[in-house]
């Protein structure tokens, strides 16, 4: 599949807020870490019981399903953002709030291999948007959150956003898994 490389975005193009996001993404081609990381988180999700998916880590804190969830749900809202700027559209998008999403989800009713079918489901779908992007698309920004960001930043966002969850997944959610 040939596609446009989505080179590493300039701090300029995002809020400092998603620094902790773009860092976390290895340089290299984006859309093959994307499709890479994808299919890493899905095997790792279906090797985690469904007993277990309801595991949290402290109190208050997500379940693994909503931890799930919460990705599916960010991914989304990320790449629709990149879509509408992508296209040219530009008016300021507002910011999502994560801790009134997650319980309106009710992730945890569901089963942990839906909700891994369907993240699965979306990382495609992503890549496929991105992956029909030219150069100037990439290059477009919008406000959102009430800051500017462009669409390449976007999917580095996208990729770095997942990982930073699947590391909590591995650091803090597994090791109890793996012990209970």
């Amino acid at each position: 599949m040939s596609h446009v490389t989505i080179s590493r975005p300039d701090a300029s193009e995002y809020a400092p807020y998603y620094v902790k996001y773009v860092g976390k993404v290895p340089d290299g081609d984006l859309l093959a870490t994307l499709e890479r990381d994808g299919r890493d988180t899905v095997t790792l999700l279906r090797g985690i019981p469904e007993a277990k998916a309801l595991t949290r880590y402290a109190p208050g804190k997500w379940s693994v399903k909503e931890v799930v969830g919460h990705i599916c749900d960010a991914e989304r809202i990320f790449s629709y953002r990149a879509l509408r700027f992508a296209r040219g559209d530009a008016t300021p998008l507002k910011t999502f709030d994560q801790d009134a999403y997650v319980p309106a989800g009710r992730f945890d009713a569901r089963p942990l291999a839906e909700l891994a079918t369907e993240l699965e489901r979306i990382r495609g779908a992503t890549v496929a948007l991105f992956s029909g992007l030219d150069a100037a698309a990439l290059e477009r920004k919008g406000v959102a959150s009430e800051k500017e960001v462009s669409v390449r930043a976007l999917a580095w966002i996208v990729a770095g956003h997942a990982r930073h969850h699947v590391e909590i997944l591995k650091e803090r959610y597994l090791p109890l898994i793996a012990g209970a």
